[in-house]
């Protein structure tokens, strides 16, 4: 039997399949089939029927109208395929045989069980069962050194299975270590990685087994392994002429070591070294060929875990751009994304929200203003207080910036922040007039950093608070503008210092200098003179002082070592 099925490829619902039998209703009522709890939906949006000649579409006369392929229809008969548009929600309608829904156009036919024994078993006891037979079949005489080969591949085994399931870098660096240490006999061990151009050597990672505050590596060891891809043992490094020159191996007392390189498709990245102390011979041919073993599969986790690190920054550097557009347009709230985010950051540790949420965090304030790029620069721009029209139209931006993120997959956990940021816990806000615990936890956490950072800056048509009344107005918020809680941790991180170095220096201190880059005031101290470096403790960009015709400014340091000037004026001039 032919099956039909509506599956959202966009916002909350996105994945879930809705077969069409009969008709299916679509709208934001709670009354329809389908509901799209979406203000740009009406509470009646659009209806589908299922007759013998195919399934229709109809527009049940929203605001907003219903697409199909980018075409505004009124009634169409729809085809495999066909992208239906609902206010900001996409819908593909998907019509093929058989029992099994696919989000992907596919050839593949999945068939039901064909007949004949089929044979299943853990993988895991697959795996056991491979050593154990080996084991068995193992020749009379030789099981004693049979035993200790099938051992060593066991333990190379999961070892890998546990390096190759971290893609974080620095907790990858432990866990190769923890291998290491567990497989061989080491003291001491490290891993070093090459950095930038002609690709010297850096330690990334090392570690002492037996407590030592300080771990010294045999630089003559580890350069010989990474420059000629060689895997080393010396079973007494005093007396090995390959290594005389090497004072560490002797003032270190480094009686035996290894170092492997972590080569991945040609290229050397870096090597792993580990050395015993005192007694010489504690290491083996068998465990250098250990060592060997896990440093290629480590290789691959570094490379994969680098990439991944890239990637990462590749989308920060992104999204950042994303914020600067926003400042740079509305240059009356310049550093206002960053002092936001980083405020926004305080109160979700003090919640208790793990590293994952705190990224989120992160993006999420720097995004959460996003919507003004939609704005009018006559209102955006404006040196004046908004008339109530005009502010009318800057309520949109929540909305914008919402509409913005909403068909781009790793910006959709963003939303939250952007759309909810000026919702009020006692229902007033904007845009949906949410209340309480209804107002998404990201628009709630991120109202409390918004409204105080706005309150602690300048505007052209009012000065800024003292930090003193604009907390004085958030515990007088807790339960109208507020979340309690919210509100609760704020509070706390301010009281235990931790916002101070995020606010503007507009009240403490003459001496001070905008940061080039998110314009936030910076202190400058007695000690601190021309062509020092200073570092913005928002943005936490690097700094120069200068001095330009008796101005004193800062100087952002770029990678080139060129910069970027913004004065300001020099504390007495």
């Amino acid at each position: 039997m032919v099956q039909s099925h509506l599956v959202v490829v966009t916002g909350p619902l996105q994945g879930q399949a809705f077969p069409i039998s009969g008709s299916v209703s679509i709208g934001r009522s709670p009354e329809n089939d389908l509901q799209l709890n979406d203000l740009q939906v009406s509470r009646h949006h659009a209806m589908l029927r299922r007759t013998e000649g195919g399934v229709y579409l109809r527009d049940l006369d929203s605001g907003n109208g219903v697409y199909v392929n980018e075409r505004r229809i009124k009634e169409c008969k729809l085809t495999d395929g066909d992208i239906i548009a609902v206010g900001p929600v996409r819908l593909r309608y998907v019509r093929l045989a058989g029992s099994r829904l696919s989000d992907n156009a596919s050839s593949v036919r999945f068939m039901s069980n064909p007949g004949g024994e089929v044979q299943a078993e853990a993988a895991r006891n697959v795996f056991d069962t491979f050593f154990q037979r080996a084991e068995q079949e193992a020749p009379k005489g030789g099981s004693g050194e049979f035993k200790a080969i099938q051992a060593r591949l066991a333990a190379v085994y999961r070892a890998n299975q546990i390096i190759a399931s971290e893609q974080d870098l620095g907790r990858l660096f432990e866990r190769v270590l923890d291998q290491v240490f567990a497989l061989t006999p080491a003291h001491n061990g490290g891993i070093l990685l090459k950095r930038g151009e002609p690709g010297e050597l850096v330690t990334e990672y090392a570690r002492s087994g037996e407590g030592q505050d300080e771990v010294c590596i045999s630089s003559t060891i580890v350069d010989r392994a990474f420059r000629n891809g060689e895997a080393i043992i010396t079973y007494n490094a005093v007396d090995d002429s390959r290594f005389e020159s090497g004072s560490s191996i002797i003032s270190y007392n480094i009686a035996s070591a290894m170092c492997a390189p972590l080569s991945h498709q040609g290229e050397t990245l870096g090597v792993i070294y580990v050395d015993t102390r005192g007694a010489p011979g504690a290491f083996s041919q068998g465990d250098l060929e250990l060592l060997v073993a896990l440093a290629g599969p480590a290789a691959i986790a570094i490379k994969n875990a680098q990439y991944v690190a890239q990637l990462e920054q590749a989308y920060h550097d992104t999204l950042t751009g994303l914020a600067n557009a926003i400042e740079l347009r509305d240059h009356y709230t310049v550093g206002h994304t960053w002092r936001v985010t980083n405020i926004a950051i305080e109160m979700a540790r003090a919640l208790g929200w793990d590293e994952e949420r705190l990224r989120l965090c992160q993006m999420g304030g720097i995004l959460h203003d996003v919507g003004k790029i939609a704005i009018d620069d006559a209102i955006l721009r404006k040196p004046g207080p908004l008339t109530d029209e005009e502010f009318e139209k800057m309520k949109q931006h929540p909305e914008r910036g919402a509409r913005m993120m909403q068909d781009i997959d790793f910006l959709l956990p963003l939303i939250p922040f952007a759309l909810h940021h000026h919702e009020r816990y006692d229902g007033t806000g904007y845009p949906g007039g949410l209340a309480a615990e209804d107002i998404p936890i990201e628009g709630r956490l991120l109202a409390v950093a918004d409204a105080f950072d706005a309150m602690t800056s300048h505007r052209p048509y009012r000065g800024a608070l003292e930090p003193a009344d604009a907390i004085r107005r958030i515990e007088e918020g807790k339960g109208t503008q507020f979340d309690p809680e919210c509100a609760d941790a704020f509070l706390k991180c301010y009281r235990e210092g931790r916002i101070a170095h995020i606010l503007q220096d507009y009240h403490r201190s003459s001496r001070s200098i905008a940061c080039p880059f998110c314009s936030t005031h910076l202190p400058v101290s007695k000690e601190t003179s021309v062509g020092d470096r200073l570092t913005c403790t928002v943005c936490h960009r690097p700094i120069r002082l200068c001095e330009r015709d008796g101005v004193w400014c800062g100087e952002l340091i770029s990678a080139a070592g060129a910069g970027q000037v913004q004065p300001f004026p020099k504390p007495g001039g």
